[in-house]
């Protein structure tokens, strides 16, 4: 594969996962909703990882860490989000995280934080046509 083709490959995957966070949030999943809204992001921040090292990304899914890597120039409220998006990753593994979230992932919660995650992606998406 290709740089282009690798950084497609991560970017379709990204696109399909934020479709299927609208998804989980329409049916009411709001935790799934919002794993796999890290999902996204996680898969189009590789993408950027990919094409500023032109190497394979790493297997995390620490949204920080791949921003930097990424070579991503972000402020601190959009650090503070990506830090924000990870818990959901590792509160919707783990039993007793996971209570927690779902304590904590009501409609609005999910629906305010699926916007935001949303606007991130295509903002992802534009630093790497940038």
């Amino acid at each position: 594969m290709d740089i282009e083709e690798h950084v497609k490959y991560w970017l379709d995957g990204a696109d399909e996962d934020l479709a299927m966070a609208e998804s989980m949030f329409k049916s009411g999943h709001y935790v799934w909703c919002l794993f796999v809204g890290h999902l996204a992001l996680e898969k189009a921040l590789k993408a950027g990882y990919v094409r500023a090292t032109r190497q394979t990304p790493p297997k995390t899914h620490n949204l920080p860490y791949l921003a930097d890597r990424a070579g991503l120039i972000m402020n601190e409220q959009q650090r503070d989000f990506l830090v924000l998006v990870d818990t959901f990753n590792i509160e919707a593994r783990y039993p007793d995280e996971k209570r927690r979230l779902y304590k904590m992932a009501s409609r609005d919660f999910a629906s305010t934080n699926l916007s935001r995650i949303r606007e991130f992606y295509q903002w992802v998406k534009s630093q790497q046509k940038a």
